[in-house]
């Protein structure tokens, strides 16, 4: 699933696609009805207790009324179920329903990896002072991945568990489930934990009342940590029997490398802290024995990929600015970027231990920034794209498309005012609009006819039901809704479409909103029909990456549907229809219908159902070049659309990698430099002789030759092209003296240069004849290490962006991030769109 990371307040939550469900860690999906719906359709009453406060929202799309006309037509390609096909998913399809239970949250949670334990928690999400005597959670289990389901809520003491605290899952088989207690008559909260995925539970009294989640160390589930309403930062080393508070006046906090444990704290006696910037970011080595002082007036904090990164107002009338560490914080640079205004902010959409994708808000209310990606140190940011569609609730559509690598899709607002997709195959080097779907013509008034795809800004618009989704075991399938034409229209019906090399082609291959599914590492497609106000009881599968459908009526009674849940991974073969339909008393009862397409598709995969695919390679290249996308062709072993096989809970992604000839594709203009508009040669920009670069890059005063050009981060290529220039520059990150024979960039007037190195050359200078000839001799050397560095990869580099004045510098930085310890523990490196404040 293609998960988004957003904050509200101080509780983390994974939206997904899926309807309105949301998924936590990877491994939990939350599905709701709501009051509302069920009064609209007459057919049920309330019941007080169950639905007082339900604050949540139709998984329907509500915007259906404007959405009037198709598309360009298309007709998908569907095939009839036989019989026997018929007769064995019949016999196979498990149908549950939760009699009396009224709860309006039904949470489900996948324990282990290939257990077949599902956990399923009903529950209400309420504050605490609307906790009514006699309110209580109900939990189920299934040890067969969803077939049939067991009440267990004896073994929690039918204890209420409020909805935003749920089912916390970790490492191996442990649970942990938090009870709402209220504050004012118990001295704690009380958790029920589980290391045999639920079979049973430890009933602990904590020592204080928890402000958010328990987050786990994403290694070993032994490790705790919390955060308790009075600001206590809480650690547990034996899975929650015993807690130890190791600091006060704790804001926020985040998991590092390692046992690494980062947060932000007050001052003593120091009252809204966070408010004034004055907090002091600290880090804990050895589980909170010692602590470290990073940095003080510190505003917010977080930790993404291999970067922590924290904003920072280093004077009471001055704007934030904004500082990267990629070393657990033992250093730290200042990043370089474009100033931005109080009223602006910035945004994190991706990141791993290579380079980070960063949104530079534009100012005033104009919906849309610029895109810069960075260099390997988080410090030096390349523009990427500008005009980047950043939606007024502060919501990118920015995906990144796991099932190939470097492929990444977003939306930009175009000076049109028109919304229009566009895809980079090379981590956002370059960036174009998609390709027209091979089986949808446009019409002659429509000038460009291009694909668009839908994202997050059409989902907050209820426009269509699920975001873009790819899955890295799933090599080259992108699954998508979108329209056709000259931009992105909310007054044409969404289609579904599909591609299955990462986004170069396209294909039609569902009319309307669809809630989808891939399961068995893309040799399954599952699908839904969004049903605007209407019932559901048909799933629609495909065994070729979309290309054709068979439709399956898996029940008899049509339900009201709330989402697809299948096991977290891709490489189950079954997948569940949640809903609900009301009892005989009016009253609405969940159903869980789980299809087991296992005993359907019973041939396991063999050699001759694969083939040997070379990713980017769908569009014609010289033959030497053909597959080269940073720097390394890529040949993956992967199932043929025709083959009709399992690939198994046992397949593994399989992929062959051979280094490229650099091009000059492979590199990026360095920091003063700018591409010729006619050559595309990285020149020196006319006013960079007069601009300094005002950091020192961790302290380090060695000169960083560039000859203009830097290397992609995550390029692999070798050879080839290699950058060079009549007139070589020294870049000096911590403004050391121009060596002679050089062009330097200028430095700060203030700079003071007190290095031992440079008293030494200063007294022997003044010494007279002997200077001489020790300026040879230190000449020679740096000419040594000049071909040195010439040779290697120039790091901490700045490229195609000015850096505007100090003064007018206002990092702001928006709206949190997993800095609370992020309840989201994530199963992949990819994080899409962080927004910190």
């Amino acid at each position: 699933m293609i998960w988004r990371l957003v904050v509200l307040g101080v509780v983390c939550v994974c939206l997904v696609a899926a309807g309105e469900a949301r998924r936590r860690g990877g491994r939990t999906v939350t599905f709701h009805r709501t009051q509302q719906q069920d009064e609209s359709r007459g057919q049920v009453r309330t019941r007080p207790r169950r639905d007082t406060n339900s604050q949540t929202s139709s998984s329907s799309s509500s915007g259906a009324s404007r959405l009037i006309s198709h598309g360009p037509p298309f007709t998908p390609c569907r095939l009839t179920l036989t019989p026997a096909e018929h007769r064995v998913l019949d016999d196979n399809t498990h149908e549950t329903g939760f009699n009396g239970d009224d709860g309006s949250y039904v949470i489900l949670t996948w324990v282990g990896g290939g257990t077949g334990v599902v956990l399923v928690l009903s529950t209400i999400s309420a504050p605490l002072d609307s906790f009514l005597d006699g309110g209580s959670s109900r939990l189920y289990r299934s040890t067969d991945y969803g077939k049939s389901f067991h009440d267990i809520s004896s073994r929690i003491n039918n204890t209420f568990v409020k909805e935003e605290f749920g089912v916390s899952v970790g490492p191996g088989s442990s649970v942990i489930l938090t009870a709402d207690t209220p504050v004012l008559d118990n001295p704690g909260g009380i958790i029920f934990t589980s290391t045999d995925a639920g079979a049973t539970f430890k009933f602990t009294r904590l020592p204080f009342h928890l402000a958010q989640p328990i987050t786990y160390h994403f290694l070993n589930h032994d490790y705790l940590v919390a955060l308790s309403i009075d600001g206590g930062l809480w650690l547990s080393l034996d899975f929650g029997a015993k807690w130890t508070k190791v600091h006060d006046g704790v804001h926020s906090f985040s998991w590092g490398a390692g046992v690494n444990l980062f947060f932000s704290c007050s001052r003593v006696d120091a009252v809204e802290a966070d408010e004034r910037g004055d907090l002091v970011l600290k880090r804990t080595k050895d589980l909170g024995r010692t602590f470290t002082v990073i940095h003080e007036d510190v505003y917010s904090f977080g930790y993404i990929g291999a970067f922590l990164f924290f904003s920072v107002m280093e004077d009471s009338r001055s704007p934030r600015v904004m500082y990267f560490s990629s070393d657990q914080g033992d250093t730290f640079s200042r990043a370089l970027l474009p100033s931005a205004s109080t009223e602006q902010f910035y945004s994190i959409l991706d990141g791993d231990e290579d380079m980070l994708f960063m949104h530079v808000d534009n100012p005033g209310d104009t919906f849309f920034g610029t895109m810069y990606t960075s260099d390997d140190r988080g410090i030096l940011f390349t523009k990427s794209l500008e005009r980047h569609l950043f939606d007024g609730q502060r919501k990118s559509d920015f995906t990144n498309v796991t099932s190939l690598r470097g492929v990444y899709l977003t939306n930009k607002l175009d000076t049109d005012g028109r919304i229009r997709s566009v895809i980079s195959f090379n981590r956002g080097g370059k960036w174009r609009q998609l390709n027209k779907p091979e089986n949808v013509d446009c019409s002659e008034q429509t000038k460009k006819c291009n694909l668009h795809v839908h994202g997050e800004h059409s989902r907050n618009n209820r426009i269509v039901p699920m975001l873009a989704l790819t899955e890295p075991t799933a090599v080259g399938l992108v699954i998508a809704h979108g329209t056709v034409g000259d931009s992105l229209s909310s007054s044409q019906h969404p289609d579904v479409f599909v591609s299955s090399d990462g986004g170069y082609t396209w294909r039609g291959t569902l009319r309307g909103p669809h809630h989808y599914s891939i399961l068995d590492s893309g040799g399954l497609i599952v699908a839904v029909e969004a049903q605007h106000e209407g019932q559901v009881k048909t799933i629609k599968f495909s065994t070729d990456e979309g290309q054709c459908w068979k439709s399956y009526n898996f029940t008899e009674q049509p339900f009201f549907f709330a989402g697809l849940a299948s096991e977290p991974g891709t490489k189950a073969l079954n997948v569940s229809v949640w809903g609900f339909r009301p009892e005989e008393d009016g009253q609405p009862m969940w159903v869980a219908v789980t299809i087991d397409f296992q005993s359907l598709i019973t041939r396991e995969c063999s050699d001759r159902d694969y083939e040997e695919w070379l990713a980017h390679s769908s569009e014609g290249k010289d033959s030497a070049r053909r597959g080269c996308v940073l720097g390394v062709k890529e040949t993956y072993r992967r199932l043929k659309k025709k083959s009709v096989c399992r690939n198994g809970k046992s397949f593994v992604v399989s992929k062959k990698q051979s280094p490229c000839l650099c091009t000059r594709d492979d590199y990026l203009c360095d920091y003063g430099y700018y591409p010729h508009p006619n050559t595309s040669e990285c020149v020196r920009q006319p006013n960079s002789a007069n601009k300094t670069l005002e950091i020192c890059l961790d302290g380090e005063e060695d000169e960083l030759l560039t000859a203009g050009y830097r290397k992609v981060p995550s390029d692999k290529c070798e050879g080839g092209f290699t950058p060079q220039l009549a007139v070589q520059t020294v870049i000096r990150p911590c403004g050391v003296k121009p060596t002679p024979g050089f062009s330097t960039l200028s430095v700060s007037p203030e700079t003071v240069f007190d290095t031992p190195r440079e008293r030494l050359v200063l007294i022997l200078v003044c010494a007279g004849a002997g200077a001489v000839v020790l300026v040879a001799v230190v000449s020679a050397l740096l000419a040594v290490r000049g071909v040195v560095y010439r040779n290697r990869s120039p790091v901490y580099r700045f490229s195609n962006l000015q850096i505007e004045e100090d003064n007018n510098c206002a990092n702001e930085l928006e709206n949190g991030t997993s800095s609370n310890g992020a309840a989201c523990q994530h199963d992949s490196d990819d994080v899409s769109a962080v927004t910190i404040t």
